[in-house]
């Protein structure tokens, strides 16, 4: 028997020590939790997915896709390990407005061409500069959503369908009123749909309850009882089968893609999916201590999930954070419990959708209300109008801006106040003076002077006392100037130099 030598030895047993201590890609513990964790989004899903669907003006069946793709497609991918893909209540008032304007079988094309944007913006690594957005813009953002949301659902909660625009919605709320207080079918319905957003308030402080049902899910279920108790005479969801309502996107569609209007609502869909979707990430990242997200293949990922959703004619989809939420406080520890999550819909979709027929409309109107309140953040509102009112005026026009027009517009102007409003508070400028022996007074502008504030700084240069001997400029201390103002300070210090003594001194011209 040949001889091993000892020190060749001792690297093998090292070698079979360190395999054997190697972690496995999955451990039995981690399997049972993401199974636990997957069941409990799974049953928060169904009734978002299903409501949103309906709020969206499409299918129920197309929500409940998407949701599946977010989970089999999305969840598989790399970039976030625990946040939760599928139809998200922010985009439900721009899917309505799209598939009002261009029809069904047009938002196949929109929701493609924007998932083809995602994965190019991921491969151009710029998924990181969304986190420069402001903050301001995207809460106004989400509380337009918000108010254009619970408006619009205010309708469903009566039966009734909804007026087109965001002021149309508002400004049919007391007819809407007059006509609900004289129908008893439409008082029904309110009741069941104003229950359901009590039971959503008020579930989770029973902990022993929110441990075991999801609040959206105890919600609908308690809602859809009462009202077959009740025989209570209310709109129902209706359902088409899941492979009937699956519409690929055709020729026609695709020609489309010349229409402004059509690549405005693509570029919409794009910039605003990726915008949640990695703010969600943040968000979600903070509430657990396992593996960062990488925003750049993160979103690749929902690129990905969206190109599919769109072949196949579904709902855009985004990283929902309340799924997510959900998923982190159930225990998940990997990707395997989002990926779970979207076979347990497929199946129910597949094998139960008669399940969703005995489902109330008013219902689902109720959880959607209750979602878009909870996009309104109140709180911050106060908050910042104490500390910092300027982000509260962006926030504040971000919102008008988006239920006076629509979704897109709303976000250009809310970024363009947020621009305007960064570029005033950086163009701080002011003069300093100190008189001479000789009567020249010497004048030092510091600061950054840019053509917002150049208004202000003439007018003050033309309050310099002038004791008859003129003025010299000195622009040294300026950190920053623009055209406009090299151009204007320049002829004023031509104008109002002091005698030969005098020089004006400039900086290097800032590009």
């Amino acid at each position: 028997m040949e001889k091993i030598p000892f020190g060749r030895a001792r690297k093998v047993l090292l070698r079979a020590k360190l395999r054997s201590n190697r972690r496995p890609l999955i451990q039995l513990a981690d399997l049972r939790t993401d199974f636990t964790a997957s069941l409990v989004v799974f049953l928060i899903a169904v009734p978002l997915s299903v409501g949103i669907a309906v709020a969206s003006g499409v299918p129920v069946e197309l929500g409940l896709v998407t949701g599946v793709v977010g989970g089999l497609l999305t969840g598989l991918l790399p970039g976030s390990s625990l946040q939760v893909s599928g139809p998200a209540a922010g985009l439900t008032v721009l899917v309505y407005e799209a598939v009002r304007d261009y029809g069904l079988g047009a938002l196949g094309v929109l929701v493609l061409t924007a998932g083809v944007l995602q994965i190019a913006m991921g491969l151009l690594r710029l998924g990181r500069w969304f986190r420069a957005i402001s903050v301001s813009v995207v809460q106004g953002m989400l509380a337009g959503i918000g108010l254009v949301l619970i408006a619009g659902q205010l309708y469903a909660l009566t039966d009734t369908h909804p007026p087109a625009g965001g002021l149309e919605k508002l400004g049919g709320l007391p007819a809407l009123i007059t006509d609900t207080v004289t129908s008893a079918d439409a008082l029904s319905a309110v009741s069941v749909g104003i229950g359901t957003t009590v039971v959503l308030a008020l579930w989770p402080r029973w902990r022993q309850g929110a441990r075991a049902v999801p609040a959206p899910l105890a919600a609908v279920a308690l809602a859809t009882a009462a009202v077959a108790a009740l025989s209570l005479p209310v709109a129902r969801v209706e359902v088409n089968g899941l492979l009937d309502a699956v519409q690929p996107p055709g020729g026609d569609d695709f020609a489309r893609l010349g229409e402004i209007g059509v690549l405005g609502t693509v570029l919409a869909f794009a910039l605003i999916a990726s915008a949640e979707s990695l703010f969600s990430a943040a968000a979600v990242d903070r509430l657990h201590d396992g593996p960062r997200t990488d925003y750049d293949k993160e979103l690749i990922a929902q690129g990905a999930g969206n190109t599919v959703c769109g072949v196949l004619g579904a709902l855009p989809m985004t990283a929902v954070i309340v799924r997510s939420a959900a998923n982190v406080q159930a225990g998940a520890r990997t990707k395997a419990s989002r990926v779970l999550h979207g076979l347990w819909l497929l199946v129910f979709a597949a094998v139960l959708p008669w399940a969703l027929e005995i489902i109330p409309v008013a219902a689902l109107a109720g959880v959607l209300i209750h979602a878009g309140w909870k996009l309104i953040p109140v709180r911050d509102v106060v908050r910042l109008w104490r500390e910092h009112r300027g982000e509260a005026v962006v926030l504040v026009v971000t919102t008008g801006a988006i239920v006076v027009t629509n979704l897109f517009e709303g976000v250009i102007i809310g970024l363009l106040m947020a621009v305007a409003k960064a570029a005033w508070e950086t163009s701080h400028v002011h003069v300093e003076t100190v008189g001479t022996v000789d009567g020249v007074v010497r004048a030092r502008v510091l600061g950054n002077a840019n053509f917002l504030k150049l208004p202000e700084l003439l007018d003050e240069l033309e309050e310099l006392p002038r004791p008859g001997h003129g003025v010299e400029l000195d622009l040294s201390g300026l950190r920053h100037m623009d055209h406009a103002c090299r151009t204007a300070l320049t002829a004023w210090s031509e104008r109002n130099a002091a005698p030969s003594a005098a020089v004006t001194t400039l900086p290097p011209p800032t590009h």
